[in-house]
């Protein structure tokens, strides 16, 4: 749901709808957290049901699911039916109605595709991520317990078990924390703690005081900036003051 999306959208009418095909790999904004980016109703087909379906059995399911159809709003590259046999140049020819395509869409000269957006994740490129996606790139989890030595011996974190969501590369991060119905300021940490028990974790330290026993079951996190890549501390107390660095760093870019 990035700002290519958007730009098809903005075509709609306001009685318009958004028919998503589910593959294993939407991993920007998995299933239903599509809503968060948009007001009109998504109508969501399993590619495993569909793609066996011919061009012309795909657009004939349309017409029996939206019998009231009038327009069809794709992408340039938009191809459809058993093994994306199908064009934008056949789509007109079997949909009776209007048909609109719309142009690769550019952010400072670069094409704005789901893939470029993961690669520049992948690459801890935040922000350019961002500039593509159009708002700030966010990842959903379940509140997990961690391995209990932040707070004795550093500082107090939350863990997060994320499933589905493409998580930026190892790191430190500029972020807000969406907690008991709020974003606030953090700083995050993704990645495996070679420090200390080697294990893959996502962890967020929020600034402000919350009530960590009684807190969200469900937790997000908005990425801004990366902070640091992930090093390994040969005594826990450099550790402890990297973070406080990282800490400071983070509310700095927040100006608090």
């Amino acid at each position: 749901m990035h700002l290519a999306h958007q730009k098809l959208f903005s075509n709609l009418c306001k009685n318009g709808a958004i028919v998503v095909i589910q593959t294993s790999y939407a991993n920007l904004s998995p299933k239903t957290h599509r809503s968060e980016h948009t007001n009109y109703p998504i109508f969501y087909y399993p590619l495993e049901n569909i793609k066996h379906l011919s061009g012309e059995q795909f657009v004939k399911l349309l017409y029996e699911e939206f019998p009231k159809l009038e327009k069809i709003v794709v992408g340039y590259d938009f191809h459809f039916g058993h093994n994306a046999s199908s064009s934008t140049e056949d789509l007109k020819k079997l949909f009776k109605g209007d048909v609109v395509v719309i142009d690769e869409f550019k952010v400072n000269g670069i094409a704005v595709h789901s893939r470029i957006i993961r690669e520049y994740l992948r690459a801890g490129d935040i922000k350019e991520a961002n500039a593509l996606l159009g708002y700030e790139y966010i990842i959903s989890g379940i509140h997990i317990k961690g391995q209990g030595i932040g707070k004795k011996q550093f500082v107090a974190t939350i863990n997060l078990d994320v499933d589905e969501f493409l998580l930026p590369q190892e790191g430190v991060y500029v972020t807000k924390t969406f907690i008991n119905g709020t974003y606030l300021p953090s700083v995050s940490f993704i990645g495996h703690r070679i420090t200390t028990d080697g294990k893959y974790a996502v962890e967020t330290h929020i600034f402000s005081e919350i009530d960590n026993e009684h807190s969200s079951k469900t937790l997000k996190i908005k990425f801004f900036e990366k902070i640091r890549g992930n090093k390994k501390f040969e005594v826990y107390e450099d550790l402890k003051l990297q973070i406080l660095d990282d800490i400071q760093k983070a509310k700095s870019y927040f100006k608090l």
